[in-house]
């Protein structure tokens, strides 16, 4: 692994640890607070933000893959976590409303105004930042995080599903208390999605999860059971988690695993291909922390076969310098990362060695 910085650049990259033969550089270092990441027709990279409210086009016209050009597009909204881009406009979450702003690679300079899809999404911003997708039936994929650590609440803990103007509206999944990262597997379009489990049942309780959506109005448990194997201590009285459906893996307690994308390049090696990548922000209440890394999970079809980093090192005892926030697949194979406490976005690449 080798790391590339340019000399301005603050961010400790040699600490960080890949496989052999996968590098490691900053695509930009002026993205502060930097989540969700999405990529246009004509590759301007977007991305969304929580507390700063900002969304943020990239550019990297000479194609040296790094941006020299980042432009705030849009400032003074709320949790602006998700961003997704469809048919050249580019659809922005914001808690209880969805915008859109059209032909947005046309106007980078002049963003145009933004258009309200939807304004009666729940308010609460307790898990009100949203990851939002496009999947193949060209629909909206929206989640509705619990708003709260553990409660029963009509209408929240699920994912939907919307046409692209808002109409349409469907529940895809349920017992879904926070999802920040989703995508669909190549060759079978299964959606897949990252799960945070509650916290404040100690340290090793629950896991986070990695699921896998068979059918539509599937329930995965919560607040009822959690991990597929644990009944929650005040809402499982009466239930049995052989009732719901179980996550494909246990991605391990609080690491927090936010983007999750499948690998559809052609860059890494075969064993990567069809994997999903995980980025894994990181416990906030855990005594010893865990997460702070992106993870590789390899599949056949429905079957985990592995389950290992791709990057580590952005906690160094005990301290974090980096958060892992998604990852986002580039037309090129390289993969971008996100992270929103350094304020970056990197790209990692790989090489396989000359002989």
């Amino acid at each position: 692994m080798a790391a590339h910085a340019s000399a301005k650049d603050p961010l400790p990259l040699e600490k960080l640890k890949l496989p052999k033969g996968f590098e490691i550089a900053v695509y930009s270092a002026d993205v502060p607070n930097a989540r969700e990441l999405a990529i246009g027709t004509r590759g301007t990279v977007f991305a969304g933000s929580r507390r700063v409210g900002k969304v943020y086009a990239l550019t990297d016209a000479d194609q040296d893959g790094r941006a020299e050009t980042v432009r705030v597009i849009v400032d003074g909204l709320q949790l602006p976590v998700g961003v997704a881009f469809h048919e050249g406009d580019l659809y922005v979450s914001a808690v209880s409303q969805i915008l859109v702003y059209r032909n947005i690679e046309d106007h980078l300079d002049t963003p145009p105004k933004a258009e309200v899809v939807v304004s009666d999404l729940p308010g609460e911003t307790h898990h009100g930042w949203k990851f939002i997708a496009f999947g193949p039936d060209g629909k909206l994929y929206v989640p509705i995080g619990a708003p709260c650590n553990v409660c029963d609440r009509e209408g929240y803990a699920k994912l939907l599903r919307m046409n692209p103007d808002g109409s349409g509206r469907e529940d895809v999944a349920y017992g879904v208390r926070n999802s920040v990262g989703f995508d669909w597997q190549p060759g079978t379009n299964a959606l897949w999605f990252t799960e945070n489990g509650r916290d404040l049942l100690g340290d090793d309780l629950p896991s986070d999860e990695l699921n896998r959506v068979g059918r539509t109005g599937e329930h995965f448990g919560f607040p009822y059971c959690h991990q597929g194997d644990t009944l929650d201590p005040e809402f499982g009285e009466g239930k049995r988690c052989a009732d719901y459906t179980a996550p494909a893996l246990k991605l391990g307690p609080h690491v927090a695993a936010l983007g999750m994308r499948f690998y559809d390049g052609k860059m890494f090696p075969a064993a990567y291909r069809g994997a999903a990548i995980i980025a894994q922000h990181g416990s906030w209440n855990r005594t010893q922390k865990s997460g702070y890394r992106v993870m590789t999970v390899r599949l056949d079809g429905n079957k985990v076969l592995g389950y290992e980093p791709l990057i580590e090192g952005f906690l160094e005892n005990e301290e974090s310098w980096g958060r892992p926030a998604d990852v986002l697949v580039m037309p090129d194979g390289a993969l971008l990362v996100s992270d929103d406490q350094a304020g970056a976005i990197y790209r990692v690449t790989y090489a396989a060695k000359r002989q």
